[in-house]
């Protein structure tokens, strides 16, 4: 699309514009760079194991260290995870910052996001690009950091890596001025209600 073209359309547009581009995308198995509610991510669809490889392999980071899952609400939560501990629904509800849960026996995911003690983290946004993406694409997003393992998290577009703008499938054309958030608070939750904070 033409710069003067994008100029003229209202943010409404362009993000109708984005999610389009960004599913065709993920629909066909690659991997998206995309502004969260957080961090800029890398993400895919959640149920492709061969596109979460390729995270990995872009992150050069090792399966065993899993990512996360995106939802765009308590829906898209349900078919994540069969059994949610009622402590969950109260930080949610309380949360008042970004807030990615720990839960025990996810299903419905491909099989190389689950971390070897059986868990998932899980993150609803509401943020509208990914809000509205996960509504087209019917189940969740993965999101990790836009980094190299290791590296430093990118707080805002222009710090990402060239090799990660090379490696991934399209790089979604929304907030690139945009200074991020800091990363998520993490809380994990056990079945038998354990809280642990890993991430304040």
């Amino acid at each position: 699309m033409h710069p003067l073209d994008r100029m003229n359309m209202s943010e409404d547009d362009l993000i109708k514009q984005e999610v389009h581009n960004a599913f065709e995308a993920i629909k066909a198995g690659g991997i998206i760079l995309y502004p969260t509610d957080t961090v800029w991510g890398i993400g895919c669809d959640a149920s492709n194991p061969d596109a979460v490889k390729k995270i990995y392999d872009l992150k050069q980071r090792e399966e065993s260290k899993s990512m996360i899952v995106l939802t765009n609400g308590d829906r898209m939560v349900w078919q994540v995870f069969a059994n949610i501990p009622d402590v969950a629904w109260q930080i949610l509800d309380l949360a008042e910052k970004p807030t990615t849960l720990v839960l025990d026996n996810p299903k419905n995911v491909a099989k190389n996001l689950i971390a070897p003690d059986n868990t998932l983290g899980m993150r609803i946004v509401k943020e509208p690009f990914c809000f509205k993406l996960m509504e087209r694409m019917k189940r969740p997003l993965v999101s990790t950091s836009a980094n190299i393992s290791g590296m430093p998290t990118p707080t805002q577009f222009k710090e990402i890596d060239h090799h990660i703008l090379d490696g991934v499938d399209y790089i979604v054309n929304l907030h690139h001025d945009k200074v991020a958030a800091r990363p998520s608070t993490i809380i994990k939750l056990g079945n038998d209600a354990q809280v642990k904070v890993i991430r304040p």
